[in-house]
């Protein structure tokens, strides 16, 4: 008793102080005729005035799990959880990138955050940029700097944005294209934020599950997800949680943003696809948020649902979120992809990838925990010789 008290006092004082000196990053409260218009959504809860998952058998909110012995376990120093030197990069190939060449292509700057070029038009998706993903400066660092800096970046036509959570929605990322013609694609209730942060309302389109916007010749559809939302402390499931589908004439693309498994990528499968490339979030997994992230396993299988060619994962390599180690995600997938046979897209942080042309990537994150493989391999060894 007297822990969880003196837990709830430490959390609540972080908050205060977190109120007083970032209020701004929290974001604007969706009010008036905003709030008239996404009440209307099958997917609001009128009773409770917020956003609901349908469907999913369990309860379907990771703050229900998340107990003291498992915030303890948070802040232990932990193994692996961060890597111990800078990840290798590739000073990303923009003018390959950005040739009307009618190929698909995509350059991934770590976590979800990635650029597309589809039949020419140039997507970015849940851009962040800061030093944190959190409203509290030095928490939940990234683990290096991006490939990319804000300035550095090509001309973006559109940009997409999953919810409104730290990792995928960053206020100084998006601040940076206020005076820009970029349009922003996101889910019912999150252009609130956008506004408050400077984004003209004509720049902003917000879609409820299965609604279509098409920009350039590119669209946009918003899919279930089974998540929550919120960045604050009373805002909890106040805007909607989204995947999407984007496809062109020539391209069919799918971004699973956060979710849990369930039946939804069945259903987004048989009505959207085959993808020629899914990215699916792939990384901060436990099974004590397994209904708002998807274990390994779980990934693969919704990957195997949606009729995808080329499995891209995201969410994983650039801040620690989990408790699971850094390079865990990718290394269980790429045994599901050995076992399976299927195409697992693991570029390094900056590089180009032409995803229709045949791809080898090698597994260029085990160079930072060669000591694990090495006793590994010494134990396999030395049971190979018991078992002969």
């Amino acid at each position: 008793m007297i822990k969880k008290i003196g837990l709830t006092i430490l959390i609540g004082f972080i908050g205060v102080i977190v109120v007083l000196l970032n209020w701004q990053a929290f974001g604007s409260k969706v009010k008036g005729e905003d709030l008239a218009r996404i009440s209307t959504s099958t997917n609001y809860d009128q009773n409770r005035k917020k956003f609901h998952n349908q469907h999913i058998t369990r309860e379907s909110t990771a703050k229900s799990n998340i107990n003291f012995s498992v915030v303890k376990e948070w802040f232990s120093k932990g193994k692996d959880r961060k890597p111990t030197e800078k990840l290798p990069e590739v000073a990303p190939d923009l003018t390959s990138f950005l040739k009307l060449d009618g190929e698909l292509k995509t350059i991934w700057l770590g976590h979800s955050t990635f650029l597309l070029n589809i039949s020419g038009v140039v997507v970015l998706v849940d851009p962040v940029f800061s030093e944190s993903a959190s409203p509290v400066k030095g928490m939940v660092k990234r683990f290096q700097s991006p490939a990319l800096s804000l300035e550095q970046l090509p001309h973006i036509d559109v940009i997409v944005i999953s919810h409104d959570h730290y990792d995928h929605l960053d206020m100084d990322s998006v601040k940076y294209f206020t005076d820009t013609t970029t349009q922003f694609v996101v889910p019912l209730g999150v252009g609130s934020h956008l506004k408050g942060w400077g984004i003209n309302n004509e720049k902003i389109t917000e879609k409820d599950w299965w609604q279509s916007t098409t920009i350039k010749d590119v669209t946009f559809t918003a899919a279930p997800a089974y998540h929550f939302s919120g960045r604050g402390l009373s805002d909890g499931n106040n805007t909607l949680w989204a995947s999407w589908v984007i496809n062109s004439a020539e391209h069919n693309v799918y971004f699973s943003g956060d979710t849990g498994y369930a039946e939804h990528f069945k259903e987004i499968g048989e009505k959207f696809g085959p993808f020629d490339i899914a990215f699916i979030e792939s990384g901060q997994y436990n099974e004590n948020w397994q209904d708002v992230h998807m274990l390994p396993s779980e990934g693969v299988q919704a990957f195997k649902d949606l009729k995808a060619n080329r499995y891209f994962p995201v969410h994983w390599g650039m801040f620690e979120l989990a408790l699971h180690t850094w390079f865990d995600p990718v290394e269980q997938l790429r045994t599901f992809a050995n076992q399976d046979g299927f195409e697992l897209v693991t570029p390094k942080l900056g590089e180009l990838v032409h995803v229709l042309q045949d791809n080898n990537f090698r597994p260029w994150w085990r160079s930072d925990f060669e000591h694990v493989y090495a006793i590994e391999k010494k134990v396999s060894n030395e049971l190979q010789i018991v078992a002969d």
